[in-house]
């Protein structure tokens, strides 16, 4: 394909680690159904990172320069997957070690037919996260404020919005195992309160987040270079999109039980959505309209979640859970807006985002937490060592 041979070589190496990544998603997927969630502490958080450092120590003492880091991860990996597997066995075989005998027939294509549409729009999925930066690359030299320089700004201002979606790595599998056995067993509004519960936790998270970017995104790309600083609008809007993204996942979760279909659905159209806009905004606006764009699918696919759940569960979303987060987030908004408005540069912006977390902190505990809240703050604390 006239790629450079190095390059060639060094993707080769690497797709080496597809099965250790495999053996990781699914040995810790069962643990995660089986609501089990620190297994992914040992295996992922520990040994990965442990196994891959050694891993690349030991390549450069051998000599392995170039493919040192190649190697490193395939090690890192595959001993994460060793590890998630041993973790994940220890649920599912019996005390005694005598397997359990079980009637197979049929079991294969039954998985297969539930797990097809979750693969496919999870890919599509990936597309659509990487969809703006590969349509920018196709009109560099062709929009306004366009070059290659801005490609890389707008690139680095996406990897600092992506980290909101990581958000939603927290909740979502929390979330998954419970709705699943409360809807199974027909207990809708049991399983609307789970929901409410972790979607006041993680908008808890994500509306201060956003809100620092969009105060202080110039001096949070500062981080990449001084150069970097014109991405910081760029950053807060895209902030916005992987927000919108992060809590799309808990309405996919939900169908993910029942309708994994719909999922599908709804990530084809707004795959469609977000190539149509943009193709009408990259040209008119540049890397503005790129990040603009961005929120699109992510909303239709929180409208598309949200008419759903509701129609095929007779769902009530719990709307008063929400409250709080959004009333705590906005009454700390104007003295930050003000800090912001006075005086420009990186101090300025700086400052105003420590003045909103800390409005942010002293509106909700003027607020105050729900009994609820109260009793994992306090269990939390418990777990530290540290006394309420």
């Amino acid at each position: 394909m006239g790629l450079e041979p190095e390059l060639v070589r060094a993707t080769a190496v690497m797709l080496l680690a597809l099965p250790g990544i495999a053996l990781y998603r699914v040995a810790n997927g069962l643990s995660r159904g089986m609501a089990v969630m620190h297994h992914d502490i040992y295996s992922r958080g520990l040994t990965e990172s442990l196994a891959t450092t050694a891993a690349l120590v030991v390549a450069v003492l051998f000599g392995l320069r170039q493919l040192a880091p190649e190697v490193a991860a395939i090690a890192g990996t595959c001993a994460s997957g060793a590890v998630a597997l041993g973790l994940a066995r220890r649920l599912y075989v019996p005390a005694s070690g005598t397997p359990v005998s079980r009637d197979l027939r049929g079991l294969v294509p039954t998985l297969i037919r539930a797990s097809a549409p979750i693969a496919v729009y999870d890919l599509i999925s990936i597309v659509i996260m990487q969809i703006d930066v590969i349509m920018l690359g196709l009109y560099v030299g062709n929009a306004p404020g366009l070059s290659l320089e801005t490609l890389g700004i707008y690139a680095a201002a996406g990897e600092a919005a992506t980290g909101l979606r990581k958000i939603s790595q927290i909740f979502a599998p929390i979330l998954a195992p419970v709705i699943a056995r409360q809807i199974a067993a027909g207990e809708v509004s049991q399983a609307a309160d789970s929901y409410g519960y972790l979607a006041r936790w993680m908008l808890a998270v994500l509306l201060p987040v956003v809100a620092v970017l969009a105060l202080s995104g110039g001096a949070v790309m500062t981080i990449f270079g001084e150069s970097f600083r014109s991405g910081g609008s760029w950053a807060a809007i895209l902030g916005i999109a992987c927000a919108l993204n992060a809590f799309a996942l808990l309405g996919e979760t939900i169908l993910m039980v029942e309708r994994p279909g719909l999922n599908l659905l709804n990530s084809g159209v707004a795959l469609g959505a977000v190539v149509g806009i943009q193709l009408l905004l990259i040209p008119a606006l540049g890397p503005l309209g790129a990040a603009l764009g961005m929120i699109v699918p992510y909303a239709i696919q929180n409208v598309l979640r949200a008419v759903e759940i509701s129609w095929f569960f007779t769902w009530s979303w719990p709307w008063g859970a929400m409250v709080k987060p959004w009333a705590a987030a906005l009454a700390a908004l104007p003295l930050a807006l003000l800090v912001r408005l006075s005086t420009a540069g990186t101090t300025a912006e700086i400052l105003s985002a420590l003045v909103y977390l800390a409005g942010y902190a002293m509106a909700w505990r003027v607020i105050g937490l729900d009994p609820s809240d109260r009793a994992v703050v306090a269990h939390i604390r418990g777990k530290a060592g540290v006394r309420p």
